[in-house]
């Protein structure tokens, strides 16, 4: 089960590059106009702001993420509206002054002690999509969508770089614990965007905490960001 979860994530990088070569073969006319007009296909980076963190924990000022999505799309008749739904993958990032100790079964995240140095320490989180969204989009391609999405974590990690605490020496570690626990299965929350063309920029608002309820605190993120759209 764990080689899997591994693969998913190697698969959603090797999405993450394809979905970059997307615009070359647009231009090529490759793609149907009709097939434009019923599919809309983005990728997409952004940074987390974490809020409610407790008094203590820093998080960085960028936690730079990326997702990738498909969508299929459902015009209002002739009108300027529409509705879309369709499967995507958002991959988080937390960096932030803690760390975790102990087996994945029984994993604790504790401050970094002042004595211990580090170069990184953060928290990845992918979760798989389901978008659903009203759109408004003009003939001049000005675009405005508000939605909601509702994802499922596939494979929590985290990624430690910095003095080997698990010894307690100063060599340098570098460690990962994976399929970490505790942490809520599911997120969801509102969103909203607003481009031109191909580009936008989008928000999205999650009213799910990241840890399950009395294991951790009641921290969330808001992602803000910018999406490219070809078709």
């Amino acid at each position: 089960m764990n080689q899997l979860k591994q693969n998913l994530i190697r698969f959603s990088f090797v999405v993450t590059f394809l979905f970059l070569l997307i615009p070359h073969f647009t231009q090529a006319q490759v793609v149907k106009e009709s097939t434009k007009k019923r599919i809309s296909i983005g990728f997409g980076l952004f940074s987390d702001v974490w809020m409610k963190t407790p008094d203590g924990m820093k998080t960085r000022t960028i936690n730079q993420g990326v997702n990738i999505f498909a969508t299929y799309n459902v015009p209002f008749g002739k009108s300027n509206f529409g509705l879309s739904i369709g499967l995507g993958l958002s991959i988080h990032n937390l960096y932030w002054n803690y760390m975790f100790k102990g087996s994945n079964d029984s994993l604790q995240f504790i401050k970094v002690p002042d004595n211990i140095s580090y170069k990184r320490s953060k928290l990845t989180l992918p979760y798989l999509e389901i978008p659903v969204e009203f759109r408004f989009k003009t003939k001049s391609k000005f675009a405005v969508g508000i939605g909601f999405k509702v994802g499922y974590m596939i494979y929590a990690h985290s990624k430690w770089v910095g003095d080997d605490y698990l010894f307690e020496t100063t060599n340098t570690l570098k460690t990962s614990f994976k399929d970490i626990k505790n942490i809520e299965k599911f997120t969801y929350g509102p969103t909203v965007r607003i481009g031109y063309k191909w580009i936008h920029v989008n928000a999205w608002y999650s009213l799910s905490s990241l840890f399950t309820k009395g294991i951790g605190p009641d921290m969330y993120p808001i992602s803000i960001g910018f999406l490219l759209m070809p078709f």
